[in-house]
């Protein structure tokens, strides 16, 4: 492994993320601007939320050393893959964009934008069902040789910086926005599911880190390389490494809105059962205990 210094001091200019960079941070300060103007003080310290750990995390990870080895180290590409789809994401949440962007909108803006979000097709992609099965069916490409061409190719690298954080967003906006109540069923199946996620990420991991061929089919690297340059095996085995640990820590997220969801559908059920009067509610439990028969 690199030192900490060659860490921090490797940098290198990606064009397609500096592009993208630019525009999310001029749409931010724009959409500030125009809720103010609506009569929304949007806080300050969202906005430099979202300059700092969304678009700074983005920054670091595209121009830093995971952005400047990552054609050559597998464990760089890999953990800029896992960075890009599933951590940055999350971290430009805490700049409340969606929020923003409501409160910027005109009137028909904000409902086609409320429509598009409470779509089945966007409420699909960020179901705690659906999501982690799309971050596993990302990272099993590792385990093929498509992870080389990917990894090598100039199209990879823009298609890496472009479409994976915007993947991302697509996954966890749905869900962060999603305020209506599930059954207490459906929030139990989504728990199972999520706690059979933590370990079915961590298979591409296990299988990079144990597998004693590299998969990829990309041999060493011609030419000088630094000292601490890692085989192409080892590489392999890192990559295993870290890719098991970003996958498991991000779904920690995922098990926290859902406990946030039963919290929610559980206090609802009370507030019901609460309001209920002494027939209604003896009624309720007949209807029940009979319905167990």
């Amino acid at each position: 492994m690199p030192g900490v210094r060659t860490f921090l001091e490797t940098w290198s200019f990606d064009p397609v993320a500096a592009l993208l960079v630019v525009a999310v941070l001029v749409a931010y300060l724009i959409g500030v601007r125009r809720a103010g103007r609506a009569g929304t003080r949007w806080p300050p310290g969202r906005t430099v939320a979202f300059l700092l750990t969304g678009a700074g995390s983005y920054a670091v990870v595209s121009f830093g050393f995971l952005g400047a080895e990552s054609r050559e180290l597998r464990w760089a590409f890999v953990t800029r893959v896992a960075a890009l789809l599933l951590v940055v994401p999350l971290l430009g949440l805490l700049g409340r964009p969606l929020d923003l962007a409501q409160a910027a909108l005109p009137p028909g803006g904000a409902r086609v934008l409320r429509r598009v979000v409470g779509s089945r097709p966007a409420q699909l992609l960020g179901n705690a069902v659906v999501a982690p099965l799309v971050a596993c069916a990302v990272f099993c490409v590792f385990l093929t040789p498509l992870a080389g061409a990917w990894r090598t190719s100039p199209a990879g690298e823009e298609a890496t910086s472009l479409l994976l954080p915007l993947l991302g967003l697509l996954l966890v906006l749905p869900a962060a926005a999603q305020t209506g109540l599930r059954s207490e069923v459906f929030v139990v199946a989504e728990f199972g599911f999520a706690f059979l996620e933590l370990v079915l990420d961590a298979v591409p991991g296990l299988v990079l880190r144990l597998t004693g061929h590299v998969l990829d089919g990309v041999g060493a690297v011609v030419g000088a390389v630094p000292h601490w340059f890692p085989g192409p095996l080892t590489d392999q085995h890192w990559a295993g490494d870290l890719l098991w640990s970003v996958a498991e820590v991000a779904d920690l997220p995922v098990l926290t809105l859902l406990f946030v969801r039963w919290v929610r559908s559980d206090r609802h059920r009370a507030r019901q059962v609460d309001g209920l009067s002494e027939a209604e509610l003896d009624a309720l439990v007949r209807d029940h205990l009979g319905r167990g028969r």
